[in-house]
């Protein structure tokens, strides 16, 4: 029967759909710490970093393909719909997202560069559970997110770095 939903993934219309609904989501956190940073990159240029610290204008191509795999990885745990851990899988996509969005406004906004360090440890740490979590109802979504992990474990030794020259 063509119209049938398949119980174990969804599949069809509504999952396209919620696949743009969790790329919507992962780009307004973007969007939110743009908003926050708006003069990050004159910021950056000023602080002392690092000789191994990337330019500027890295960070903003790798956070959009990193967005990207962040957004797709949700949505492939979301579409298992009978996974037992599915509902834990998802949480902790959703805490380890509202500790990438307290990030910026902390380095950049406030410029709390020692707070921010703490939050971006404790983002490092939930994305670490959220790997784990994903790993049981999806290896793909797992694997996804690893080089966002990568980043922001480079991201937070570079705060450290920041924090150490200008703290």
């Amino acid at each position: 029967m063509s119209g049938s939903v398949d119980p174990v993934t969804a599949r069809g219309a509504r999952a396209w759909v919620a696949l743009v609904a969790f790329l919507l989501a992962v780009y307004a956190v973007a969007a939110v710490g743009a908003l926050a940073s708006s003069d990050a990159p004159a910021l950056y240029a000023s602080l002392d970093r690092p000789a191994w610290a990337p330019p500027a204008w890295l960070f903003g191509p790798v956070w959009t393909v990193l967005y990207g795999c962040i957004g797709v990885a949700g949505w492939l745990v979301w579409r298992r719909r009978a996974a037992p851990h599915r509902g834990r899988a998802i949480t902790w996509w959703v805490v380890q997202l509202a500790l990438n969005l307290a990030w910026t406004p902390l380095f950049f906004g406030i410029g709390a560069y020692g707070l921010a360090l703490v939050e971006i440890v404790l983002l490092a740490a939930a994305i670490c559970v959220t790997v784990a979590c994903f790993a049981r109802v999806s290896r793909a979504a797992a694997l996804l997110l690893v080089p966002y992990l990568g980043w922001v474990c480079f991201a937070a030794a570079l705060n450290a770095a920041i924090w150490r020259a200008n703290g």
